[in-house]
């Protein structure tokens, strides 16, 4: 695929350049250095323009036709001139636009190609480089980069491999995105840092892991208090409709299912009919539950996991041969 072009029309000729209104709306009312020349702007209406608060310098050699603040559509496309022909959004302004994450008031994250001059300019823009932008580019409008490109470059931009790995949980599993697809985006372009990481949130989601409030049940609960390994994403029937179970102990002897909701509240009335019902087949099965939030797994790991080896042991779970806990807090306190 070529490298996008749709930012520049520099270099179209007169005929078949689109008409300034049709560039500004396209643009958002903001246009390049270059552009303004070729539509036959000369330096002194630029100055013109800008002295008499008509016009505003957004960054260098860009330009809102406009005063006052820039929405967000405006940012972009002023981020997106600003790095030249071959910039795409990148990293957490593709994921915005993706829908992986909430919108938020950041600078616009931009790559380019490793020969632009183009360089950050905070607090508005952001700029990476890559030497692989023509295979990770998408020509969407704006341009940025491909969905599952776009999850491993966050990742990769992550404070540690910890982190790298949680988020690719989640972001993998809450996407519309394959999961073959992001492995095979890592397969062809593996990541210089945290490969290992991003290659292990990979696996925890093909393993049922659907959160990174899951991984930190599997390995802080489960794994270091020598509780066994719960089934993922167990299937059940209410209402004539498949719903899916975080973790279930039934095959360790125990009608135990635990539930891990990291939303502080249900957003939607849907979803708390649907809990619900669910706690209600629940009942009427004769099923222990248990639900814990993000707080109760990261900050009372240990408590956590009392509770859910007192109800294991007795709904049948026989701890004969289960490892031995490792977890250093219940150690000290014994």
């Amino acid at each position: 695929m070529p490298l996008n072009r749709r930012w520049s029309t520099d270099e179209l000729p007169g005929s078949a350049r689109p008409s300034w209104p049709v560039v500004l709306d396209r643009q958002h009312d903001i246009i390049s250095h270059g552009q303004l020349r070729s539509y036959g702007h000369t330096k002194a209406d630029l100055a013109a323009n800008v002295e008499a608060g008509r016009w505003q310098r957004v960054l260098p050699g860009v330009y809102a036709t406009f005063t006052g603040p820039l929405p967000r559509p405006a940012r972009l496309a002023a981020a997106l001139l600003y790095g030249g022909r071959h910039a795409v959004l990148s990293h957490h302004s593709a994921a915005e636009e993706w829908g992986l994450v909430p919108i938020t008031d950041r600078p616009v994250e931009i790559t380019v190609p490793y020969t632009s001059s183009a360089i950050s300019q905070l607090p508005l823009v952001a700029v990476h480089r890559s030497r692989a932008l023509r295979h990770t580019t998408l020509a969407t409008t704006p341009p940025r980069t491909r969905g599952p490109d776009t999850i491993v470059d966050l990742a990769v931009s992550q404070e540690t491999a910890r982190d790298a790995t949680l988020l690719v949980v989640d972001l993998v599993s809450r996407s519309s995105m394959s999961l073959e697809a992001v492995e095979n985006c890592v397969s062809q372009r593996p990541p210089f840092r945290y490969r290992a990481a991003i290659r292990r949130g990979l696996g925890l989601v093909r393993n049922g892991l659907m959160s990174a409030l899951e991984v930190e049940y599997l390995e802080l609960v489960e794994d270091q208090h020598g509780l066994p390994r719960g089934d993922r994403q167990t299937p059940f029937a209410v209402d004539g409709k498949t719903l899916w179970e975080d973790v279930t102990y039934d095959s360790h002897g125990a009608a135990v299912t635990v539930r891990l909701d990291g939303r502080a509240t249900h957003a939607t009335a849907g979803v708390a009919f649907r809990d619900r019902r669910r706690d209600n087949a629940a009942e009427l099965a004769g099923r222990a539950r248990l639900v814990y939030g993000w707080q109760d797994v990261h900050s009372s790991p240990c408590e956590v996991a009392a509770e859910v080896r007192a109800i294991l042991l007795r709904e049948g779970w026989n701890p004969d041969g289960s490892r031995a806990p490792s977890c250093q807090v219940c150690r000290s306190l014994s």
